[in-house]
């Protein structure tokens, strides 16, 4: 049987696919790279689905850093946007992340219901999750967080750079769609995305910092990430977090 790997899109793609594939989960603008960067610090990292949820979890640790937004607003009582950029020019490093975005992290909650394989990926680290990925699943799915009905470029991008790598060391695409995907992206720059909405919103929000260090932290990591228990934990570390798991303690539903 050949290894497969497979570029799909939007949270609700993540229940596709039979619970051995390998999940990984990529919002480059901004969720994974924020939540990578922050684990890549040494914080401890919980990506949340909802508000409802962000603010449950609050309540169950002691003194989190609340990050993100809501179709781009920073929701009421939260301590900075979904910024890689501001969250790694703090220092509190003691203080554990709870993040929150449109469709990234909700990405990260639908995957980690279904599987217990899933990784998150970004730019800065799409070269080292291919080799965990290679050494120890024979099915992966590569799956962009999108924006309403739009499969963003620079996930597209991500998906594709990660994909193609596969392929080269032997993984066969699941479909046709997969390898346009691939084509369409191999031999374009880290910055080929840079007239679509998501840069826009970057810039007419003034939020140039993170377009920035979106584009200049490209396979600067060598570790991988992944979600155990609703947490972020980077490879080579086991954490014991002491919380109930919220994806299956019902927090997620909770509502605003």
């Amino acid at each position: 049987m050949q290894n497969t790997v497979v570029i799909d899109c939007f949270p609700t793609s993540a229940g596709r696919y039979p619970a051995e594939y390998a999940i990984v989960a990529i919002d480059v603008v901004r969720a994974t790279t924020t939540a990578i960067t922050a684990a890549a610090a040494g914080r401890r990292c919980f990506p949340v689905p909802t508000l409802g949820a962000a603010l449950a979890l609050a309540k169950m640790i002691g003194n989190p850093l609340l990050v993100g937004e809501q179709k781009g607003f920073l929701p009421a009582g939260f301590d900075l946007n979904n910024s890689p950029s501001e969250l790694l020019a703090r220092d509190d490093i003691d203080r554990p992340v709870i993040l929150l975005s449109s469709t990234g992290t909700g990405l990260c909650y639908e995957a980690s219901k279904r599987h217990h394989s899933v990784f998150l990926a970004c730019l800065r680290n799409y070269v080292s999750v291919v080799g965990c990925l290679a050494e120890r699943f024979r099915n992966v799915a590569v799956i962009g967080a999108g924006n309403g009905d739009e499969f963003r470029e620079e996930d597209q991008l991500c998906c594709a750079w990660i994909a193609e790598r596969l392929l080269e060391i032997g993984y066969v695409a699941e479909n046709t769609n997969t390898l346009d995907i691939v084509r369409r992206w191999s031999s374009k720059p880290v910055d080929a995305w840079l007239n679509n909405k998501s840069a826009a919103y970057l810039k007419t929000s003034r939020q140039l910092a993170d377009l920035e260090f979106i584009l200049t932290h490209v396979a600067d990591l060598t570790a991988q990430f992944t979600l155990q228990h609703g947490e972020v934990i980077m490879s080579g570390y086991e954490f014991n977090s002491g919380l109930p798991d919220w994806a299956s303690k019902g927090i997620s539903g909770a509502g605003r």
